[in-house]
């Protein structure tokens, strides 16, 4: 059965400009923040970098205001995903799961907006992470330093989210971030890839959601111009990278590996998940064999499975 080629261009709904930049086609709804206290979660919006016009999105459960002065709740450091290219921690999608996951797993929540490509290519996003956890940390914003427990924090991202926060807690191991203390990385569908196809890649080539032609284009805008998707921003088994699990290892962090059969990435994510075994780093699979890539933001019961395995993995029992 032949395929009609799909045109990754009209699938994201871009235009490539002569000057590099894209014109992006599609409205993505926003949502503002509100700082209510009749509502289940506050938000309020911080500027990290003025001049690189990056900022995160505070969420705050409304029991924090209520605890006492000595409880302090988890912080969990979140990365929207899109491909790199589109989309900010204002789309009502990324908005609305972190607001459902603070009030769920009762976490400080912080969204982070970092730069797109093809503008601002890779490691801009990856750079724009560390710097949000450094801001965190010298912040004197009431939400961070009366309500966040420092000293439990995770880094969190879905698909190409997921490969900022496994990129920028890495980065983060050589970083002095006292009195910020990550605890382990939950990486949801993260976005990775490599010349050679995956088995996944060849059986869901021409995927409704994540085509083979569209998860190339999105390495080409995102990666430095003239490199290959062997490059280390990209392959997880290039570079200098795999060398800081050791690292990982050693300060005791827990990383969560999350995926869909039904997603063309699925076996880079196992693939994941057998790299990190073999330095020794703790790990917890979370797989299903149905559910495409970003399910979540469509089937409220995904959503509400995945914010459950991320509770579990913040507050496991007996911990």
């Amino acid at each position: 059965m032949s395929h009609k080629p799909i045109d990754p261009y009209r699938h994201l709904d871009i235009v490539l400009n002569p000057n590099g930049t894209l014109t992006r086609l599609r409205h993505t709804p926003n949502t503002p923040p509100s700082s209510d206290p009749t509502l289940p979660v506050l938000t309020k919006d911080l500027t990290i970098n003025q001049t690189n016009n990056t900022w995160l999105r505070l969420f705050l459960p409304r029991i924090a205001l209520s605890l006492n002065p000595n409880q302090k709740l988890p912080l969990i450091v979140f990365f929207h995903g899109s491909g790199f290219i589109v989309a900010s921690a204002a789309s009502s999608m990324f908005h609305d799961f972190c607001v459902t996951m603070s009030a769920t797993v009762g976490a400080v929540v912080a969204s982070v907006d970092y730069r797109l490509a093809p503008e601002h290519r890779l490691p801009a996003a990856y750079d724009d992470g560390v710097e949000a956890l450094s801001f965190i940390r010298s912040s004197n914003e009431e939400w961070l330093t009366e309500y966040a427990d420092y000293s439990n924090c995770y880094l969190l991202g879905n698909s190409a989210g997921g490969t900022i926060a496994y990129f920028a807690g890495l980065r983060a191991v050589d970083c002095e971030l006292e009195p910020v203390k990550i605890k382990g990385l939950m990486l949801r569908q993260p976005f990775f890839g490599g010349t050679q196809r995956s088995g996944s890649e060849v059986r869901l080539e021409n995927d409704e959601v994540v085509p083979l032609s569209v998860t190339d284009l999105l390495w080409e805008l995102a990666l430095p111009v003239g490199v290959d998707r062997d490059h280390e921003y990209c392959n997880l088994r290039a570079g200098k990278w795999v060398g800081k699990l050791g690292r990982v290892r050693e300060l005791g962090w827990r990383v969560l590996v999350s995926g869909n059969g039904g997603d063309p990435l699925v076996d880079r994510e196992k693939e994941l998940v057998e790299v990190l075994k073999e330095k020794g780093v703790d790990v917890v699979s979370d797989f299903e064999e149905e559910g495409c890539h970003g399910v979540e933001y469509g089937d409220p019961q995904k959503a509400k499975r995945l914010i459950e395995v991320v509770k579990r993995f913040v507050s496991p029992v007996g911990a």
